[in-house]
């Protein structure tokens, strides 16, 4: 198990749930835009956000900012020390440097001394366009080589007495990327924020954050998470809670699995699907309902869920835990369902 690091109210690491990040893409120091921002997705679920302070205005803008949201703020720092020190001094709860490239190690133990009085953790984040060259070196443009740099980078903190630290080590290549967090898992206790960086958008987008960081959810590796999409960043945060719902990690929500059809399917799957999808949507409690396209296979495939239907010509049966409780017209289902739903008291 990771160690646990505070940031404002939350924890990351040791036992704390895995929590959802994502990042503005405003302007920082255009603070109504960057707020309203936030707001949408501290409403679609996001519970740590992260924001370029690439110039002094956007350090500047940190204090009001902070003021008008309510979950915990993060600073992306790149080359200036001086704009990590403002974005402390102006209250953020977390930065993320490379220490690598903000300066000298001079410049770095400043930070490092204002962070640590100001009690907030630093998130040492190299990507696979950032490696240092002494990591390069000696293993390629390779896992090996992305770990080593995170590493070297988290020693560098660790000579100034710094210890409140999560790490992460993000590249484009998939395997690479996975590669790279197991090996850091194997030799370090840090926490661990995993991604896969520039994926891109659209379907290939998710695939590839599906894929990487999937895999290392699945062996417990991963303490917070960022999905990264290309265009508005509320889509990640839903992209982040699906991934958490999938592997089992969030299971506060209806669970509605149906079978791919075919051409035994007797009704409207995916409509039905849909249907109960919406009328669910407000229940944060752990149920699954099983949407079958025939009763062929549709029962013994639903037997796992706690409700669920298996379509008939014009009659289908509506099953719980694999029995068939009674038949009803086709019509009927969505209204069935529902009834099933407002017995077990979930409604």
């Amino acid at each position: 198990m990771s160690k646990r690091i505070r940031i404002k109210d939350r924890y990351i690491g040791g036992d704390a749930p895995i929590t959802i990040q994502s990042m503005t893409n405003t302007k920082t120091e255009d603070v109504a835009a960057t707020v309203a921002q936030i707001l949408r997705l501290e409403r679609a679920g996001c519970e740590i956000v992260r924001m370029s302070v690439n110039t002094p205005a956007a350090a500047a803008a940190v204090p009001e900012i902070k003021k008008q949201v309510h979950i915990p703020l993060v600073a992306d720092i790149h080359f200036d020390a001086d704009l990590a020190l403002a974005s402390i001094h102006g209250g953020i709860d977390k930065i993320r440097i490379n220490p690598s490239n903000i300066g000298s190690e001079s410049k770095v133990r400043e930070v490092v001394a204002a962070a640590k009085d100001a009690g907030i953790p630093i998130r040492v984040g190299v990507n696979g366009g950032s490696l240092e060259k002494e990591s390069s070196d000696k293993f390629g443009f390779s896992a090996r080589a992305l770990a080593d740099s995170a590493l070297r980078n988290v020693k560098l903190l660790e000579k100034f007495g710094f210890e409140d630290i999560v790490i992460s080590a993000k590249c484009s290549d998939v395997r690479m990327n996975t590669q790279a967090y197991r090996i850091l898992s194997d030799v370090t206790d840090y926490p661990l924020h995993i991604g896969v960086t520039e994926a891109g958008g659209g379907d290939l987008a998710l695939a590839k954050s599906y894929a990487g960081m999937g895999a290392l959810l699945l062996d417990g590796i991963g303490n917070t998470i960022r999905v990264s999409i290309t265009g508005d960043p509320v889509q990640e945060v839903y992209a982040a809670e699906n991934l958490l719902r999938a592997t089992g990690y969030r299971k506060e929500f209806v669970e509605v699995i149906s079978c791919p059809t075919c051409a035994r399917t007797e009704i409207d799957v995916a409509g039905l699907s849909d249907a109960i999808r919406k009328a669910t949507a407000h229940i944060n409690k752990h149920f699954t309902i099983a949407v079958m396209g025939c009763v062929v296979n549709g029962i013994g495939e639903g037997s796992h869920a706690d409700i669920g239907v298996a379509g008939g010509k014009e009659k289908s049966a509506i099953m719980k835990k694999g029995k068939v409780l009674c038949t009803v017209s086709n019509d009927k289902i969505l209204d069935a369902l529902m009834q099933e739903i407002k017995e077990a008291h979930l409604d």
